[in-house]
């Protein structure tokens, strides 16, 4: 995966990469365009364990979770290896400035093509182009994009073409890169349980998103896992 990524970056293809949990699985499902955008990346990694194991469920290879927040420093060791750079797009400030605190500290060699924080809010035309003129000049190979599910997916869509470089949508792995919030130890992870952890953080963002998403999930899972039982063609779900 980190050597598919990395030649994706070193040809300045303009491809990007989806980490899709339950919560992108579902709203794939359920919306067509969504779908779309998904679906046309160069490379789509299982985030989530159920995602993992449902493939395997239904007659994929066996395989194992390709998570943002584990494959994020897995690509900057191995960027830095190879002497390709980075560059850094969404979140805040302060949460760039740990990143790049703690790639002076652990990765002094990797070369970072430049970070930034756009607003909370929809760009104009001209602070869109600004920012995929100012990415195009720092010529990275990598370009790490946390503007949240599904904005972040569908700003790398729309960019394709654009922006010269792999464009790989990480999400909350800038959080845990920084060091800004923690995650659960890898024996609570191979539970599934990280969802209920972020739940814990975030209760009032993400308390619907779980409620509905992994709902969904199980239903859609269970239906598909019984016809496959007796034979009979998926249909499609009442939403």
């Amino acid at each position: 995966m980190v050597d598919t990524i990395l030649k994706l970056g070193a040809a300045r293809t303009s491809s990007y990469v989806c980490f899709a949990n339950v919560h992108m699985v579902v709203e794939a499902y359920r919306h067509p365009t969504f779908r779309s955008v998904v679906n046309r990346a160069a490379v789509v990694a299982p985030d989530g364990s159920p995602v993992a194991a449902a493939v395997r469920w239904f007659g994929g290879p066996r395989q194992p979770r390709v998570a943002g927040m584990d494959t994020l420093p897995m690509l900057l060791e191995e960027a830095a290896r190879r002497g390709q750079s980075v560059y850094f797009y969404g979140t805040t400030g302060q949460v760039l400035q740990a990143i790049e605190d703690r790639i002076r500290r652990e990765l002094p060699s990797l070369r970072i093509a430049g970070m930034h924080a756009p607003p909370f809010r929809q760009l104009t035309q001209a602070e869109d182009d600004a920012d995929v003129a100012r990415i195009n000049e720092a010529n990275p190979d990598l370009v790490f994009v946390a503007l949240g599910c599904p904005r972040q997916e569908q700003w790398m869509a729309t960019h394709q073409g654009r922006v010269k470089a792999c464009m790989l949508g990480v999400g909350q792995a800038f959080m845990t890169y920084a060091g800004l919030e923690r995650r659960l130890p890898a024996w609570a992870r191979k539970l599934w349980l990280e969802w209920a952890y972020r739940l814990y953080l975030e209760p009032r963002r993400l308390w619907r998103r779980y409620l509905v998403t992994n709902s969904r999930f199980v239903w859609l899972i269970t239906k598909k896992g019984v016809q496959q039982i007796v034979g009979r063609p998926a249909e499609a779900a009442p939403w």
